[in-house]
């Protein structure tokens, strides 16, 4: 009889929770489609449903084109949501330039900052946006690509000058990589297409190919691997989910523990009413290594055992 209360107890509980929660429209504007960008909407959606709110998602994908990244955030304005998630810079910064009736929250955000949309990390400023930053341990990827390519002397990078989260990563890079004595060739592109022409360029100019949180290269990071395995060139990234996809290595957040704690800012936001402009800019702390050996030994590199043995997760 006790267990029975007990469950029965539990169910109202659950119950409970369900009604504070509530039901919600969010409407979702992402520049391209790429499983880090991905991973980070799911673990939005993953985690507002173990808490309970029941939300409905219009999700909006601009497929890298910057024109259509503003029409989606017109129609998200006739979609009257309950909070516009935003996912990557390009998003973020349109939805902020035209809506400041809805709560806007961002993430993977590289420098919010720069970006324009908030005062400062603080966001003392107020207003309707917040949001997390994935702003890449720049420090932390030099090291590691001396620690996979102990001669090189030049790093190749592939970004896109039109985002400003990227120039932001290539500035900082070319400062990190200078204290440890590289010099930064920098290869642009105007959208996906450009990626694999961008990586030929560099081949004998660079020793290592490095591929930034840039939303345009790395959805299509499968051309820059077609180079660099055909060129016997290290490829490293900055997001984990590439490493999967033929990268030899990135430390880098995990995207969907980013969105499950973006999640819990969205529940902020929807259940328990607290104003964007209250909530201070998050960061995801938590660091992973991963590593590729199949595509290292594809590249010509041997990993060390080192590098090997301290990464939470060895594609093989």
């Amino acid at each position: 009889m006790t267990r029975l209360l007990l469950t029965v107890a539990a169910l109202c509980l659950l119950a409970a929770n369900a009604l504070a929660a509530g039901s919600y429209t969010v409407s979702v504007t992402q520049i391209v489609e790429h499983p880090a960008l991905d991973a980070m909407r799911q673990g939005v959606a993953d985690r507002l449903r173990d808490r309970g709110a029941e939300v409905v998602f219009n999700v909006h994908i601009a497929q890298g084109n910057m024109g259509t990244n503003i029409q989606i955030v017109n129609q998200i304005k006739g979609e009257k949501p309950d909070l516009v998630l935003a996912i990557a810079t390009p998003g973020a910064q349109a939805a902020a330039q035209k809506i400041q009736d809805i709560p806007i929250l961002f993430t993977g955000v590289t420098d919010p900052v720069s970006a324009g949309l908030v005062k400062d990390l603080q966001n003392s400023g107020g207003g309707n946006v917040t949001g997390m930053s994935d702003f890449s341990p720049m420090d932390q990827h030099v090291a590691l690509i001396l620690e996979i390519a102990p001669s090189a002397k030049t790093i190749g990078v592939i970004y896109n000058a039109g985002e400003p989260n990227s120039v932001v990563l290539v500035d900082k890079l070319t400062e990190e990589a200078a204290k440890a004595g590289l010099v930064v060739q920098g290869a642009t592109i105007a959208n996906s297409s450009g990626v694999f022409q961008a990586v030929r360029s560099l081949v004998g100019r660079a020793d290592v190919i490095y591929i930034p949180t840039d939303n345009t290269a790395v959805s299509a990071l499968e051309s820059a691997v077609k180079v660099c395995t055909q060129t016997r060139l290290p490829l490293i990234a900055a997001d984990v989910d590439s490493v999967d996809r033929g990268a030899i290595a990135a430390v880098a957040v995990d995207y969907y523990k980013m969105g499950l704690q973006t999640g819990d800012m969205a529940y902020r936001i929807l259940v328990e009413g607290v104003a964007p402009g209250d909530m201070p800019v998050e960061f995801l702390e938590d660091l992973n290594l991963h590593v590729n050996t199949k595509a290292a030994a594809a590249m010509g590199v041997t990993l060390p055992e080192a590098t090997i043995t301290r990464a939470a997760k060895v594609v093989e």
